[in-house]
């Protein structure tokens, strides 16, 4: 292994950085900062469809109205882009789910693969639709999108949690990023981004929930 290809393994690309930023904007309602990262993340090599995905899945953490907000933004700036002569990948659409899928059953099978076990807990219990909504919508209506990987998916939701400073669901979602190959070096690098970038309180806490995850 080169030198360079070493430092890769440690840290995020620019495309994952991309990820992280604009989820954790959107979470945040930063629409200032928001259009900066969407610049980057178009001239990093994320397609325009990338980003919707992400702008739209973002509604299942923070919301419709900040997720619009940002779906908003991301419209105007892919048309200044246009006007100023840039030609951003559109990306692919997402693929038709095959007619009669039961969304609770997917849901349940992506959930547990991403997890690595089957998902239980009080609160399930307590409240049995929200287990439903989670398991049908988000990973299974939301999930079953193909055209986002799991891992920005899943990177652009510890972005999101990690913007409202939420330790708990970031454990949870950490976890799943280690599931999925990201390694304690870079999940330390997105803890380091959301630093710099975001906030020094959400990067402490994003630091020692990493370390947890680890030990």
């Amino acid at each position: 292994m080169t030198v360079s290809s070493m430092a890769s393994a440690q840290t995020l690309d620019s495309k994952e950085r991309s990820v992280a930023l604009i989820a954790a904007y959107t979470a945040r309602g930063d629409m200032e900062k928001l259009d900066v990262a969407f610049d980057s993340g178009l001239d990093a090599g994320l397609s325009v469809n990338e980003i919707k995905e992400i702008l739209v899945q973002m509604y299942a953490y923070c919301g419709f109205p900040r997720s619009l907000n940002a779906l908003n933004r991301f419209m105007a700036k892919t048309e200044q882009r246009a006007a100023a002569g840039k030609h951003d990948e559109i990306g692919n659409e997402a693929s038709p789910v095959p007619t009669g899928t039961d969304m609770s059953a997917l849901g349940e099978e992506t959930r547990t693969a991403l997890v690595g076990r089957p998902v239980t807990g009080k609160v399930y219990e307590f409240c049995p639709v929200i287990d439903e909504y989670l398991r049908s919508h988000l990973f299974g209506d939301i999930f079953a999108r193909d055209n986002l990987s799991h891992r920005y998916r899943e990177l652009a939701t510890v972005g999101a949690l990690a913007g409202m400073n939420l330790e708990g669901q970031l454990r949870s979602h950490f976890g799943i990023c280690r599931n999925l190959g990201y390694t304690q070096e870079q999940l330390n690098d997105f803890a380091a981004l959301i630093s710099s970038e975001v906030g020094s309180d959400e990067g402490q806490t994003a630091a020692k929930t990493v370390e947890t995850i680890f030990k």
